[in-house]
């Protein structure tokens, strides 16, 4: 979660690395550091689907970096799955985010990701999922495994995204439930923003009566 101009529409958890050389590096580095051991990554949440208030140089440049870290991961972390980030079925259409992510080159990694940091249920996810490999599979002949952040999704979305109340942890991390895993990427409790249950928090920072409010609902 490092790619430069992060959540540059949104704006809460802004920031990034300074540049595209120095998000090379630092990819680079994190790529060489995993090696030969096994590991999943989610690579880079929120990028392909926060493109609406960038410019066509920006959107190119991104694509490069994620097509470079993609093929980083390959050389240096043979033994990785790498998920590229799809966003949430609430943000783009199942076509456009194919297309976003051949663009990014999820041809080379192992899959996608899906709900990272959202609130939608699985079932919404695996029907989008399957949607989105179906767009890929007419557009460029190939489909993708994909995971799904079910953290926060117990209770489903309220078409808020930042802290709303009333949601609750979903499905533990497990194998399987309609994608190849379903996994707490999210940490429940971790704040979105300064927004919600949250006001007064900034984007990261725990807050435990959050996550007791997760926990039961409320």
């Amino acid at each position: 979660y490092n790619i430069p101009n992060r959540d540059i529409c949104a704006g809460q958890s802004g920031g990034g690395a300074g540049s595209a050389a120095d998000y090379r590096t630092w990819i680079a580095a994190f790529a060489g550091g995993i090696g030969n051991r096994p590991a999943v990554v989610l690579l880079e949440p929120d990028s392909l689907g926060d493109e609406s208030c960038m410019t066509s140089g920006q959107i190119a440049e991104r694509n490069a970096l994620l097509n470079d870290a993609i093929a980083q991961f390959k050389a240096k972390a043979p033994n990785t799955w790498v998920y590229l980030d799809a966003g949430n079925p609430a943000w783009l259409s199942a076509d456009t985010m194919a297309r976003h992510l051949a663009a990014a080159g999820v041809a080379g990694a192992h899959g996608f990701s899906l709900n990272v940091s959202n609130y939608l249920t699985t079932g919404e996810n695996v029907a989008y999922g399957n949607a989105v490999n179906a767009a890929l599979k007419s557009a460029k002949g190939f489909t993708k495994p994909y995971v799904i952040d079910t953290s926060r999704n117990g209770n489903g979305s309220n078409g808020a995204w930042c802290n709303p109340a009333g949601r609750r942890i979903g499905t533990a991390t497990t194998w399987g439930g309609g994608a190849e895993m379903l996994l707490w990427i999210k940490v429940p409790g971790e704040s979105d923003g300064n927004c919600g249950v949250g006001a007064g928090s900034t984007a990261g920072q725990f807050l435990p009566e959050v996550a007791y409010k997760m926990i039961y609902g409320y």
